[in-house]
């Protein structure tokens, strides 16, 4: 196989491979980002707003559950919710939340709240962070995604963020996640001018991580996407991106599934990076607001993710967050690309 660039780097054609009888897992999940309103003021972020700006928002839980009944309606059966550090939202606003999803809508997984986010709730409410995940749970936290990772090496934050948590702390939000049987999911950003070295030392301390408790289902990369920010991207081509899952899948021999970017890289680099080391496509994505306010004008629906599996030669399967395999979704053409 080979890939050939069209009208640039980052418009890449998975061309004369055969097929082969390899599964490509995917979730229908949506994106519910319940507020923008944020104290960090990350240099990267173009999604966050400060308190009282005219485009800052709470969702409303009328809003949120004609999110939930849409996720339904097409067979989703996923939330990922994340949002800003809103100082006036405590662990109170989150167990009233969660027992209210979980009761309207059992059967949606609710991958809820990054570490960064725990940590801020854990200081707004002064908890222990042992105290604040197990409310969060007892309250309806399924499980927990990687966000606010960004590159895990305090050199690096302090410049693109300082005001977020560090490494150690949002590392030791998923330790005790996992430890008590939580799972969740890593991730990296990268793109920021971060170098080599420091790309690696992220990759190793979620391998160490690992090793502990095995609570990590997944590692996704991504390349940062610099519109409306204050940070100048270095190091964020598809090149960059297909050579770091490559690597990431050396490194992470210990976590089972690395999933594709589409949201930032485009479907074409997404197919090229199941030849990378990827074994995931993703989630379908109803809705995101974080990358897309940054300038990433992707999308996708279960047609076109399903569409781009089989032409890259393989076999789309839908999963769950844990990545159980629950419904084979057909089978690829005779020869990817055509």
């Amino acid at each position: 196989f080979f890939f050939q660039a069209e009208d640039g780097i980052r418009d890449y054609k998975v061309t004369g491979v055969q097929t082969c009888a390899l599964p490509i897992s995917y979730i229908i999940s949506r994106n519910i980002n319940y507020t923008n309103v944020c104290v960090t003021a990350c240099k990267f972020c173009a999604f966050y707003r400060p308190k009282n700006h005219p485009e800052a928002y709470t969702l409303t839980k009328e809003q949120i559950a004609k999110k939930l009944d849409e996720l339904v309606a097409v067979g989703g059966i996923e939330t990922l919710l994340q949002g800003g550090l809103n100082m006036a939202l405590g662990i109170e606003y989150y167990e009233d939340l969660f027992r209210w999803m979980k009761a309207g809508w059992p059967q949606v997984n609710l991958h809820a709240l990054s570490p960064e986010e725990v940590f801020h709730i854990m200081n707004v409410s002064k908890l222990t962070m042992d105290e604040t995940l197990d409310r969060l749970v007892a309250s309806g936290m399924d499980s927990i995604p990687g966000g606010g990772a960004e590159v895990l090496v305090d050199e690096v934050r302090k410049r693109i963020a300082p005001l977020k948590c560090t490494s150690d702390e949002w590392l030791e939000v998923m330790r005790r996640a996992h430890r008590r049987g939580l799972r969740s999911s890593a991730t990296m950003m990268f793109g920021m001018g971060e170098t080599a070295a420091h790309r690696v030392e992220h990759l190793v301390r979620i391998r160490e991580l690992q090793d502990e408790y095995g609570g990590f289902t997944a590692f996704i990369c991504w390349t940062f996407v610099p519109d409306n920010t204050y940070v100048t991207p270095v190091g964020n081509t598809a090149a960059d991106y297909l050579r770091t899952n490559a690597v990431a899948r050396l490194v992470l021999d210990n976590v089972d599934n690395l999933q594709a970017s589409w949201v930032t890289q485009g479907p074409g680099v997404a197919q090229a990076s199941l030849y990378m080391g990827c074994n995931d496509f993703g989630s379908v994505m109803l809705e995101e607001n974080v990358v897309s306010a940054a300038g990433s004008t992707w999308g996708m629906t279960i047609a076109d993710v399903e569409h781009n599996i089989k032409q890259a030669g393989f076999v789309p399967v839908r999963r769950n967050m844990r990545y159980d395999h629950l419904e084979v979704r057909g089978t690829p053409p005779l020869q990817a690309g055509v």
